[in-house]
């Protein structure tokens, strides 16, 4: 895991193993070995940080959210849910080297045409980008972390 760049995210500790020549890393939440790219390992840090700073149950973070857009089959990269199963926030995550730009936010907002979240997080890691959502495609950009708790 040497090779992936240290993020602006809390440490997390992750079980790792080579299989078939390949780096894993185990999934705690859903039971089951992944291929560790370097979008996945963003993603198992906002996971921890979801987690273990933001306080969201384990149980509230649904991982590679299906969705169908345009009659094609897509996944949210996370859905943050709240009371009776609400969807909160969506989390789209790129690796580190990926720029967060108009591209990542219209496709996250594509998403959210579905799974109608309340919040929006764009990260690859380093920088990180909060938006609220309006009427229809207006999106507002937050200067701060969303106060997840009170949707729980």
């Amino acid at each position: 895991m040497d090779r992936y760049p240290a993020l602006n995210l809390p440490p997390v500790r992750l079980r790792a193993a080579h299989r078939h020549g390949e780096e894993r890393v185990w999934d705690g939440l859903r039971g089951c070995w992944l291929l560790l790219t370097p979008e996945e390992w963003v993603r198992r840090h906002v996971i921890g940080w979801l987690s273990d700073c933001i306080g969201i149950p384990a149980v509230n973070i649904i991982q590679e959210y299906p969705l169908s857009l345009g009659g094609t089959r897509q996944r949210a990269d996370i859905v943050v849910t709240g009371r009776g199963q609400q969807a909160v926030m969506l989390v789209e995550c790129k690796a580190a080297d990926i720029a967060i730009d108009q591209c990542v936010l219209d496709q996250a907002v594509r998403y959210n045409s579905v799974v109608r979240a309340r919040y929006i997080m764009l990260t690859n890691g380093l920088r990180h980008y909060f938006f609220a959502a309006g009427d229809g495609t207006d999106y507002e950009r937050l200067g701060t972390v969303p106060d997840l708790a009170a949707w729980l």
